[in-house]
C-alpha cells in the first residue's frame, strides 16, 4: 500500500491521507520543496527539516547535466549524496526538455542541446526511467509531453495519445521496486482529453497519478477548471498530484478538489527577491517602509526568523545584499506553506475546511 486516504471532508472533496514511501511516511495534503539540483537553494537540510518538510523534490533533467546520475548512483543515492533521509520526488525531466528553446520533438524522444557544451542529448521514455532509478528517488515520475498553453487542440490530441504512449514505455522499463512510479494526466485546457489521458493511465494501475501541465500560463480559474474535470476521474485509493502549483490560492482550490500534493520552486524563489509570504498577503522587505520596522515578518510565525530577527533586520541584510538576507528569507517562506498545509490537514480532520479556506483566503488576498 503506498496511500492512506483517511479523512474525506463532507462539503468539498479535500482529503486527508498518508503516503508510505521506503524513507518515511508523508501526511497529505503536502506541499514538497523543490531542491532542484540536489540542494534547497539558501537552505541546508536540516533547516528545510525544521520547516515541517516531510518531502521535497528535485529535477531529473538537471541532474542529469550536472553532475549525472552514474556519480550520484556511485555516492549512494540521491539521499546520501545530498544528505536528505527523508522521502524525495524526481520529476522526469519533461517540463524541462520542453521548455527549450531548442528541440526536437520525436515520436520517440526528443532531442535537445546540452546547456553548457552544446552535445546533443537524447531522452525518451526508458531513458528517463533509467536515469530516475539511478537517482533512487522514492518517487519517480513518467516522461510525458508537456502541452504549452495556448495549443490549439488537433495539437493538444496528438501530445496527448504521445504522453499515453510513453506512459506504458515508462512502466515497461520501470525495474526497481522500491520505488514507485507515477502517471501523469495531460490533455490542456480540454476536458475530453483529461478525462480520456485520466482513464488510460488508470487501466495501466499506476500507484499514483499526477496532473501536469497546469502551470504554464493558465491563471487560476483555468487551473480550478482542469483540477475539477481531471481529479474525479482519479482512483480515490491512489495519491493525486498537481505538478508544479504553485501559489497558495491555488493549493487551496486544488486541496478543495481533491488533490494530496504540490510542488513549486515559489517560495524560495520569492524568498530571493525580498518577496515574503504572510497571512495578510504578500510583503516585499526592500520596500523602505520595512527601514524601521521592529517587528518580525509574520507575528504569530514560530519559524527559525521570526523568534530572532525582525523586518527592520531582513530590509537592512537586503539592502546591503548579504547572502543571510535569502538564508533566513528563505527559512520563513517555506514554513508559511508547509504550516499552511498542517493548518489544512487539521482542518479536513475537524470537518472545517471550507471554512478554514474561506477565513484563510478572506485574509490574505485582500492584503496581496
Amino acid at each position: 500500500m503506498i496511500f492512506r486516504l483517511l479523512k474525506k471532508d463532507a462539503k468539498t472533496q479535500a482529503r486527508r491521507g498518508t503516503v508510505y514511501t521506503p524513507h518515511g511516511e508523508i501526511q497529505t495534503p503536502i506541499f514538497m520543496p523543490v531542491a532542484t539540483h540536489a540542494a534547497m537553494k539558501a537552505m541546508t537540510p536540516l533547516q528545510v527539516q525544521e520547516t515541517g518538510a516531510q518531502i521535497i523534490l528535485s529535477n531529473t533533467y538537471h541532474l542529469h547535466l550536472h553532475p549525472g546520475e552514474a556519480l550520484v548512483e556511485k555516492a549512494g543515492g540521491l539521499h546520501r549524496f545530498m544528505g536528505w533521509d527523508g522521502p524525495i520526488l524526481t520529476d522526469s525531466g519533461g517540463f524541462q526538455v520542453f521548455s527549450l528553446p531548442k528541440k526536437r520533438i520525436t515520436e520517440e524522444g526528443v532531442f535537445f542541446k546540452h546547456e553548457d557544451t552544446g552535445e546533443e542529448i537524447f531522452l525518451d521514455p526508458a531513458r528517463a526511467i533509467g536515469i530516475q532509478e539511478a537517482l533512487g528517488a522514492d518517487i519517480i515520475m513518467n516522461f510525458d509531453e508537456c502541452i504549452p498553453y495556448p495549443c490549439d487542440k488537433s495539437y493538444a490530441e496528438r501530445s496527448t495519445e504521445k504522453t499515453l504512449r510513453w506512459a506504458k514505455q515508462c512502466k515497461e522499463a520501470h525495474t526497481r521496486k522500491d520505488q514507485y512510479l507515477f502517471g501523469i494526466v495531460q490533455g490542456s485546457v480540454f476536458e475530453d482529453l483529461r478525462k480520456r489521458c485520466a482513464k488510460e493511465l488508470v487501466k495501466m494501475d499506476f500507484p499514483g497519478y499526477a496532473i501536469g501541465g497546469v502551470s504554464v500560463g493558465e491563471g487560476l480559474e483555468l487551473l480550478k477548471q482542469v483540477v475539477g474535470y481531471t481529479a474525479p476521474h482519479l482512483p480515490e485509493d491512489k495519491p493525486r498530484y498537481l505538478m508544479g502549483v504553485g501559489l497558495p490560492e491555488d493549493i487551496l482550490e486544488s486541496v478543495e478538489r481533491g488533490v494530496d500534493m504540490f510542488d513549486c520552486v515559489i517560495p524560495t524563489r520569492y524568498a530571493r527577491s525580498a518577496t515574503l509570504f504572510t497571512n495578510r498577503g504578500r510583503i516585499r522587505l526592500t520596500n523602505k517602509n520595512y527601514r524601521r520596522d521592529f517587528y518580525p515578518i509574520e507575528p504569530n510565525c514560530d519559524c527559525y526568523t521570526c523568534r530572532n530577527f525582525t523586518r527592520a533586520y531582513l530590509h537592512h541584510l537586503f539592502t546591503a545584499n548579504e547572502v543571510l538576507s535569502a538564508i533566513l528569507a528563505s527559512i520563513h517562506n517555506v514554513h508559511f506553506y508547509l504550516n499552511m498545509m498542517a493548518e489544512i490537514r487539521r482542518a479536513i480532520e475537524d470537518g472545517k475546511f471550507k471554512e478554514y479556506k474561506e477565513n484563510f483566503l478572506a485574509s490574505y488576498l485582500k492584503g496581496k
